[in-house]
């Protein structure tokens, strides 16, 4: 196997949650016109980019092979049961003096030319912070973060993600808008999947 290239910029992929509010579902399993979310996500993100981590539980097997064959970095993650963090932290230690784009496995809107917007922006002002926003404006994922805050991610804790991290560097963030709702849609429950499936049969 040919080693990846060196990258400045990491898409990372946290897919090492419980899955909780599904009663029982693995939405990252869900499948979307037959294939599995997750493997949808992980296939725009290489779309737009080269480099991509995933990060998994141990025993996440199903979740694995829903990612066969992909040219995707895994990173297991064994305290994943502290929350999101637990990704976020060694996700980032992984990937090393990069830029890290977040981008939660659950948003299927979110597209590989929004990917491709927000990386181009980055690679434009790579010191700022990218948060993508719905098209009113309205602060949602994904989001970049410059190299140098990258160490930071080591001192996350809880299932807050890198909203501390945010809060800190007010002044560095820049909005990015997407279309529509992009920015804004995850699916966490049985009832968000059935809304959002009777949206895209309306459409």
């Amino acid at each position: 196997m040919s080693e990846r290239p060196i990258s400045d910029l990491t898409l990372l992929i946290p897919a090492a949650g419980a899955s909780s509010r599904m009663r029982g579902a693995d939405k990252l399993l869900s499948e979307i016109n037959g294939v599995p979310l997750l493997r949808r996500t992980a296939q725009r993100a290489l779309s737009a980019h080269h480099d991509v981590c995933v990060t998994l539980r141990p025993q996440d097997a199903a979740r694995r092979q829903a990612l066969a064959g992909l040219p995707v970095k895994v990173v297991t993650i064994v305290d994943a049961a502290q929350g999101l963090s637990a990704s976020l932290r060694a996700g980032a230690a992984a990937v090393g003096q990069s830029r890290l784009l977040i981008l939660p496995a659950d948003m299927p809107d979110l597209t590989a030319a929004d990917l491709a917007q927000m990386i181009t922006a980055s690679a434009e002002d790579p010191d700022a912070i990218l948060r993508a926003t719905a098209e009113d404006g309205t602060p949602g994922h994904p989001v970049i973060f410059p190299a140098d805050l990258v160490p930071a991610f080591a001192s996350l804790s809880g299932d807050e993600g890198a909203r501390s991290i945010l809060q800190a560097h007010k002044a560095r963030i820049r909005l990015i808008a997407l279309p529509g709702t992009h920015a804004l849609t995850d699916l966490d429950t049985p009832e968000a999947w059935a809304a959002w499936r009777r949206s895209k049969t309306a459409d």
